[in-house]
C-alpha cells in the first residue's frame, strides 16, 4: 500500500487559502504550491467543503475558510478527507496455526486502538492556526 498525502495536502490547502487570501486562489495556483495536479486540489476542496471547513463558489476562485483557523483542528481535517482512517494496519494473512500468527492480530488490535486514540486526541489539540503560525515564523 502506498503512502497517502491527502491529510498533508488538505492542511496545505487550508493554510494556503488563509495565508494568501489576497492572491490567486485557483486550484491551479494551489496545486503549484503542493506540487500536485489541480484535480487533486479540487477533490480535496470538495471534501473540505462537505465537512464545512471551506466555502467555495463555482466558477470563481475565491475559496475561504468556513471557520476561524483556531476552530479547525488537524483532526477535523483528517475526518473530512476521503481516505481510509486507520493510522496503523495489521497484516490479515498471518498463520492461524502458529502460536504468534494465531494471536498477533487480536493483540495488536488492542494496542493499536490505544495508540490511535492517543493520536486522535493529540490531533484535536493542534489547530490550523498553530500550523499557520509555525509556517509564518
Amino acid at each position: 500500500m502506498g503512502l497517502s498525502y491527502k491529510l498533508s495536502d488538505a492542511i496545505h490547502i487550508l493554510a494556503y487559502i488563509e495565508i494568501l487570501k489576497k492572491q490567486d486562489l485557483s486550484s491551479k495556483s494551489i496545486a503549484a504550491s503542493i506540487g500536485a495536479n489541480a484535480s487533486v486540489v479540487r477533490n480535496l476542496m470538495l471534501d473540505l467543503r462537505s465537512a464545512n471547513l471551506l466555502t467555495t463558489h463555482q466558477g470563481v476562485a475565491t475559496p475561504q475558510l468556513a471557520k476561524s483557523p483556531d476552530d479547525i483542528s488537524i483532526y477535523d481535517v483528517y475526518c473530512a478527507i476521503s481516505m481510509p482512517h486507520n493510522l496503523l494496519n495489521i497484516d490479515p494473512k498471518t498463520n492461524p496455526n502458529c502460536l504468534v500468527g494465531g494471536h498477533i492480530q487480536e493483540t495488536l488490535n488492542h494496542f493499536y486502538s490505544d495508540i490511535e486514540s492517543a493520536a486522535y486526541d493529540q490531533m484535536k489539540t493542534i489547530s490550523l492556526a498553530h500550523v499557520i503560525q509555525d509556517i509564518l515564523k
